[in-house]
């Protein structure tokens, strides 16, 4: 499992480089001011977590449970709903995304929450690759 969270990790970081350099050369001429800067906000916050991502890879390393893999899944579906969200919502401004982006990110925080339980909390190993 922690070998998905690395890989997973290093993807949305290639995927964040790549799109904040089509941010910054293709869309900026395109899009508003605003919604530059809500795909820059995107492109962060998917930096931020995709690191996140492969710390959580090396922590279940060390704290291989169940708490550990919420963490994780919960950070990756963080980072495609609301990073994903804000790139849609800037693009297309189609207003019913705006409604999928802050539940993206209360998993965000709850998946930081889940990382600070699983390491403090009672450790029950699961099997890992």
């Amino acid at each position: 499992m922690k070998k998905n969270f690395l890989l997973h990790g290093a993807m949305f970081m290639a995927l964040a480089v790549a799109l904040g350099a089509i941010g910054s050369h293709a869309l900026s001429s395109k899009l508003t001011e605003k919604s530059m800067y809500l795909f820059n906000l995107g492109v962060n916050y998917q930096v931020y977590h995709a690191i996140g991502l492969l710390a959580i890879g090396i922590i279940f390393a060390q704290f291989p449970n169940k708490k550990t893999l919420f963490s994780g899944w919960m950070m990756f579906a963080g980072i495609v709903g609301f990073s994903g969200g804000l790139y849609f919502y800037a693009i297309t401004q189609e207003e019913w995304v705006r409604s999928i982006i802050p539940v993206g990110g209360v998993l965000l925080i709850s998946s930081w929450i889940a990382l600070i339980w699983a390491i403090f909390g009672k450790q029950e190993k699961v099997n890992h690759e």
